[in-house]
C-alpha cells in the first residue's frame, strides 16, 4: 500500500508526464519529480496506477495522436513528431498495438464517416461515444 505522501508525489510525477508527453522523457527524469529512485518509482507507480510510467506515456501519446488524426490536417509523420516520437516506425507499431489499426487506416475509417473533411464526424457518432473516444467530457 502506498502512503498518502508518496501518492501525492506520484501524482506530481504523473502530472509532469502528462504535461510533457510530447518531449523525450527518461525514467530518471520522471522519478525525480516524485523524489524517488527509478526502481522505487517504477514499482510504486505500477502499484498505484496499474500501469508503468512508460505504458502511461504511450497511452497518452496514442490518445493525443488519435485526436489529431481525426481533427487535424497533419500528416502521420507530423502527428508522430507532435506527440513525441522521433521514429515513424515506432509510432506506427505502438499505434497499431494500442488501437488495432495503423494510423492511416484509423484516419481513413473515421474520415469516411464524416461528410466534412478534417472534422470529427459528430453528426454520425453519438456524443457519448465521441467524448469517450476523445477522452474529453464536457464540463
Amino acid at each position: 500500500m502506498v502512503s498518502n505522501n508518496k501518492l501525492k508525489r506520484l501524482h506530481a510525477s504523473r502530472d509532469y508526464i502528462a504535461d510533457n508527453f510530447q518531449t523525450s522523457l527518461s525514467l530518471s527524469e520522471m522519478a525525480s519529480q516524485s523524489y524517488m529512485s527509478q526502481y522505487h518509482f517504477l514499482r510504486a507507480f505500477k502499484e498505484s496506477y496499474g500501469e508503468t510510467p512508460n505504458e502511461f506515456l504511450i497511452r497518452l501519446r496514442v490518445e493525443q495522436a488519435k485526436n489529431m488524426l481525426i481533427t487535424e490536417n497533419f500528416s502521420v509523420s507530423e502527428v508522430c513528431e507532435k506527440v513525441g516520437y522521433t521514429s515513424l516506425g515506432s509510432f506506427s507499431s505502438l499505434f497499431l498495438k494500442q488501437t488495432g489499426m495503423a494510423p492511416t487506416l484509423y484516419r481513413r475509417k473515421l474520415w469516411a464517416l464524416s461528410s466534412e473533411a478534417f472534422r470529427f464526424p459528430s453528426q454520425v457518432i453519438p456524443a457519448c461515444y465521441a467524448y469517450r473516444f476523445l477522452g474529453k467530457w464536457p464540463r
